[in-house]
Order: structure tokens, then C-alpha cells, then sequence
């Protein structure tokens, strides 16, 4: 399965665009599911009609939102392999009032981590960055002061998003400190690498890099996983970072509790 946290086609509102890149992907598209979120470049801005649309969007990927109980396409959740994947909208209401903040609260109160041990959320402006762009931006400010408690209350075990052209990953975290029951947060914007990292970086970044490159998730079993980040600006693909996780639903030191 291929997960990505948003800006598909970077069609920028020119149709021709999204269909260019349907038929660049569909060789792979349709060997796979592929599951994905909105990013800023997936938004259209029609302003007499409404704030944003996603019409474009919602009419060539439609997600299984309904079967998790939601009543949008840009926020939604799939159970698969032992993992509960839950994808989020940054460019849709995200405050306490929303429906979007609702249908989570919702739905990391239904978590079984007896079925689905490991828990994984999606979006696409990142929450944690050390990059020195995107910094301070409202989608990724916000949202994090909106959401954050819900997802380390829920003992997510993994946050990924994209936005930031490079990769880089941060220790578990929690209100901007390191903290052992909160998500490990990892950056993989790297399709493209043409921002720019800040110096020095803070001590929760544990690794960086500006290439271009991908990520794989293996499950092993309920209690581990392999993440592996892939650089790809060589003539072939080099590991540059592999390391293994332990899903917080079997460290009884960070029981989860629910709203």
C-alpha cells in the first residue's frame, strides 16, 4: 500500500494537470491501493463560491470516508495489517468545533489496539520542522494546538506529513519536548528537496537530510516495526537511515486514555 500526505499532481487548479499525472501513475496505481490527504497544492481557491474547494480532488480520489464515520473525503481512517491508518485534512476545519475535530475524537475513542496495535496518522503541514521555511504557518500552528493532546492521549505511535521539501525525523515528542508516550513525527516531503534546513537543529530532530528519497513501514508483529528511509538522488536507491520501532500499546508505562 502507498501512503502519501498530499500535494499529488501539484495541478495548482489547471485540470489538465491532475489528468497528466493520473495517466503518469496509473501503472503503479493500479498494481496497489493508493491512500492519500489534501495538501495546499490539492486546494482550490474559488472565492465568490466558497473559502477553499476540493472538487478537483474529490472527484479523481475518492477515499473510504463514509465507512469510518466520516462525512468528509479529506478526513478519514482504514484498518490494515494491524495498523489503524488515519489520514487528516490541514487545509479543512481542524479547531474544537469542527466537524473534523469531532470525527476524531470520535474515532481514537473506538481504537482497538488489541486489533490494531499500531496506530499511524497522516497530514499533510507538519506540525514539528526545523526546516526555515513553512515555519510558523497557520495550518501546521494551529491544527497542532487544536489536535496534539487527542493524538498523544491516544498513544499514536507514528505522525507523518510532508510540506517540507527533505526528510527529517524527531524523537517521540510531546509540547515541543522529548517524551517518551508521544508519536515519533517524521517529515517526507522529499519528492522535492529545495528547502533549507535551519542551524543548529533542535535537540528533538534526530535526523535530516535534504534529498529526494521515500520511506517504507514494515510491520513485523504487534509489538515491532522497520521504518527505512530511502535516498533516491543516486543512480540507485541507498538506505540512509533504518531503525526499529516499539508500538506504545505494549509499553504499560504510557497507557492510553481517551476523552
Amino acid at each position: 500500500m502507498l501512503l502519501l500526505a498530499g500535494d499529488l499532481s501539484y495541478a495548482d487548479t489547471i485540470q489538465e494537470q491532475w489528468e497528466s499525472f493520473g495517466r503518469l501513475i496509473e501503472p503503479l496505481a493500479s498494481q496497489r491501493p493508493w491512500m492519500v490527504t489534501t495538501g495546499d497544492h490539492d486546494v482550490e481557491k474559488i472565492t465568490i463560491v466558497h473559502r477553499k474547494s476540493f472538487t478537483a480532488y474529490n472527484t479523481r480520489w475518492l477515499m473510504p470516508f463514509e465507512e469510518s464515520g466520516s462525512n468528509s473525503n479529506q478526513y478519514y481512517s482504514f484498518e490494515v495489517a494491524g495498523v489503524h491508518v488515519i489520514m487528516l485534512g490541514s487545509y479543512t476545519d481542524f479547531d474544537s468545533k469542527s466537524d473534523q475535530y469531532k470525527w476524531l475524537q470520535g474515532d481514537l475513542n473506538k481504537l482497538d489496539r488489541g486489533k490494531t496495535p499500531w496506530v499511524v496518522v497522516m497530514f499533510h503541514a507538519p506540525w514539528y520542522n526545523s526546516n526555515s521555511l513553512h515555519q510558523g504557518e497557520y495550518e501546521s500552528v494551529e491544527m497542532k494546538a487544536s489536535m496534539e493532546d487527542l493524538l498523544y492521549k491516544a498513544r499514536v505511535d507514528l505522525v507523518i506529513s510532508a510540506h517540507i521539501h527533505a526528510y527529517e525525523r524527531f524523537t517521540r515528542v510531546y509540547k515541543e519536548k522529548a517524551d517518551k508516550c508521544g508519536p515519533v513525527y517524521i517529515t517526507i516531503g522529499d519528492g522535492g528537496n529545495r528547502d533549507h534546513f535551519a542551524d543548529p537543529p533542535p535537540d528533538i530532530s534526530l535526523f535530516r537530510e535534504r534529498s529526494y528519497g521515500h520511506g517504507t513501514l514494515e510491520v513485523a508483529n504487534t509489538t515491532h516495526a522497520l521504518w527505512t528511509w530511502i535516498r533516491n538522488n543516486d543512480d540507485k536507491p541507498v538506505i540512509s537511515e533504518s531503525l526499529w520501532f516499539t508500538t506504545l500499546s505494549s509499553d504499560s508505562a504510557c497507557k492510553a486514555s481517551y476523552l
